[in-house]
């Protein structure tokens, strides 16, 4: 049995009751690991610190975890962690909510100045947004810009469309959607009414139906066992009362948790722990998943290829199913809202006979009674009629054994079309699992070709030899990149090196424009500047601070190298011009004493003197990720960024946001690499953001 990774929409019901608990807690820090983890630090004054956890990677989880339990704070806090400690410092913590019966999750923060959401999304790929207090995302993970959903600073947050709830469902409700489904009774649990697969044989064994029952052979006893352990379910949950459980395999490595005893892990023999809290319990058996999948990582020479193919394998088989399943259900849609139209004088009376009941007063029961009369009588309309659910306004006929629910507030065209667009929803969900499933077996084909040379590699083993050039290595395959890493004084600023080994260093905004001058340009270094008004302060630095002054006949190539720094930061990016002029002067011809009667604005300077021009400099940077001496991230002219970094994004002022270029530049250089962890710890988004221009770009090469 694989190990749980992501919390389940009944594990999310039972810890949104804990979590409230926790009501009017104060947050003192944000913290973001890589791109996936956020760690909110926060006060209760009855029970002490409170470290709450936020995953939305491979693992998707959220819980509060014990101190021992806590990753180490990351050396310097991303933009996203910034940007959280400026709303939150301070704030109350107001509740959290899960959406309908999703697996999303609402946190609620109030402040005297401004409340904040953060909605924590577990499904998917996952992401965290956070809103300010009229729904608009101030900044999210993840961009999201799907036909039916919008993710995207500005914009309004949009909820997913919404889904049955099987917590609510009333008993007519349960039986309408099992009788839509052509499968078995398990199958239909999971899919039609969104409880998944765990849950679906749980509920199964608990009403003591037979799994595999075919819906059609069903009874309304089986729907009625089923929605009882659905209703002793739903009071589990909004009791609170829990009494989790950590399971366990033989081999002593967790499986799963859950919010109480679950038959179907008794059944199966699983040893379990029990846990005072569901909190706990989801702590402990994160925490254990981490170490499990440590120990495996460190013991382990050759990856397990053919688990991860057969995992591979197993998405694909799902995939399928559930395109298989799109289609037919998208055809059923169709199919009803033909039914209408051929039925149309028959749907018509039907709805304008209740229609006009309502109209009257006449209550819903009533109307039922009358149309059983009806059928009795061997009237058609009311013969066709199966069902009136007056909590929802609707009415189900039998069309051509068919079953088609209709709103009485709508005519014939309306249902129709409500039917028609529901099956082209239906058609997109399509769409997007086809373009998942294509994701998935690109995925397959690396892990055969890695697994393809292991073996190769296993098999043409030689002898040293003594005289042979050390080969270099291949770091975009190797499973494990080492981390080396240093922090350097110019980090703070913009910066690279160039192909001859020099520091350039620009100004970011006006203060560092004035530091730079002030505090680190030394009379050997060149100072550089465009043409164009805004843009940064640039220095190339003939010795470092703490070195003695030493002139420098520095090369063409060098020279020209810092100038597409100083034009392709400045303010022509935003502009999206691809070339302007840049100058280059001594440090003595710059000043801060403006003529007489001229003021200098902060930030700015005097030039006097002549210049060296470099004319049609042009726009562009590349970005990448250097693996030897040092692994991190850099930036520059790509003439010395491509001959530093193992491999390389080249851009120019484009269409995509700063905030989106950067994650379009992760998710390509972390497809690159072998090591998918080793590009999250180094060069997270918010890290490739440090070396992109201000204003749109576009990345050039594919």
């Amino acid at each position: 049995m694989d190990p749980k990774r992501e919390l389940t929409s009944v594990d999310l019901a039972a810890l949104v009751t804990e979590l409230n608990r926790y009501e009017g807690a104060k947050v003192d820090k944000a913290y973001l690991y890589g791109d996936d983890l956020l760690r909110l630090k926060m006060r209760d004054f009855d029970r002490g610190r409170l470290e709450l956890l936020l995953e939305v990677g491979e693992i998707k989880r959220a819980h509060l975890a014990a101190q021992e339990h806590v990753p180490d704070a990351p050396g310097r806090p991303p933009n996203f962690a910034m940007m959280l400690r400026n709303r939150l410092s301070g704030a109350d913590f107001a509740g959290v909510e899960q959406y309908e019966f999703d697996r999303i999750l609402t946190f609620t923060f109030e402040r005297g100045d401004e409340n904040t959401k953060i909605v924590v999304e577990l499904f998917g790929q996952g992401n965290i947004a956070v809103l300010d207090e009229t729904g608009e995302v101030v900044r999210s993970l993840e961009t999201v810009r799907l036909k039916s959903r919008t993710v995207a600073p500005g914009s309004q947050y949009e909820y997913p469309a919404s889904r049955l709830d099987p917590l609510t469902v009333s008993r007519d409700a349960l039986g309408r959607n099992m009788e839509q489904s052509d499968t078995d009774v398990v199958r239909t649990l999971a899919t039609q009414l969104n409880l998944g697969g765990l849950y679906a044989e749980e509920l199964c064994t608990r009403a003591g139906v037979e799994k595999t029952l075919d819906i059609a052979d069903a009874t309304d006893d089986d729907y009625d066992d089923i929605y009882d352990a659905i209703v002793d379910l739903r009071e589990q949950v909004r009791a609170g009362e829990f009494d989790p459980r950590l399971y366990l395999d033989d081999d002593g490595e967790v499986v799963d948790v859950t919010p109480f005893p679950l038959r179907e892990h008794q059944n199966a023999g699983l040893d379990e722990e029990a846990y005072d809290t569901f909190n706990d319990a989801l702590d402990e058996y994160f925490f254990r998943l981490d170490l499990t999948a440590d120990e495996q990582e460190a013991t382990s020479d050759r990856p397990d290829f053919e688990e991860q193919i057969a995992k591979q394998q197993r998405i694909i088989d799902q995939q399928e199913g559930a395109i298989e399943g799109f289609e037919q259900q998208a055809q059923d849609e169709r199919e009803r809202a033909e039914l209408l139209y051929a039925n149309y004088d028959l749907v018509d009376d039907v709805l304008s006979t209740v229609r006009g009941a309502r109209e009257e007063g006449v209550p819903w029961d009533d109307i039922a009674a009358t149309l059983e009369e009806g059928a009795e009588q061997g009237i058609p309309e009311a013969e066709a009629v199966t069902n009136v659910d007056g909590a929802n306004g609707t009415v189900t006929v039998d069309l051509d054994d068919a079953t088609v629910t209709l709103d009485v507030s709508m005519g014939v065209e309306k249902n129709a079309d409500r039917l028609y667009t529901e099956a082209k929803r239906i058609e997109e969900k399509k769409e997007g699992a086809l373009a998942a499933i294509e994701d998935t077996r690109e995925e397959l084909a690396a892990v055969k070709k890695r697994r393809d040379e292991w073996e190769a590699d296993d098999g043409d083993e030689d002898e040293d030899d003594e005289d042979e050039e050390p080969e270099e290595t291949d770091w975009l395959a190797l499973d494990s990149v080492p981390v080396k890493s240093t922090e350097h004084w110019f980090e703070r600023f913009r910066w690279f090196h160039t192909s001859t080994g020099y520091l350039v260093v620009g100004g970011r905004n006006a203060d560092q424009n004035e530091e730079l001058v002030k505090k680190y340009m030394s009379k050997h270094d060149r100072f550089f500047h465009t043409q164009a008004h805004g843009g940064p302060v640039t220095l190339l630095k003939a010795t470092g601070p703490s070195e003695p002054a030493q002139a420098v006949d520095f090369s063409e190539e060098t020279l020209r190298e810092a100038a597409q720094f100083a034009v392709s930061y400045s303010s022509i990016w935003k502009e999206g011009r691809f070339a302007d002029d840049a100058y280059m002067v001594e440090p003595s011809q710059v000043s801060k004493t403006p003529e007489s009667g001229e003021y200098i604005e902060k930030g700015s300077f005097v030039v006097r003197g002549d210049r060296e021009y470099f004319e049609d400099v042009p726009a562009k940077v590349a970005v990448g990720i250097q693996c030897e001496d040092e692994t991190r991230v850099i930036g520059g002219p790509p003439s010395t960024i491509e001959t530093r970094a193992e491999t390389t994004l080249t851009l120019t002022p484009g269409q995509y946001a700063q905030n989106d270029a950067a994650k379009l530049c992760y998710r390509r250089l972390r497809e690159r690499f072998a090591d998918k962890s080793f590009v999250r710890k180094i060069a997270s988004p918010d890290q490739i953001q440090e070396f992109l221009p201000p204003g749109g770009s576009d990345i050039v090469d594919e």
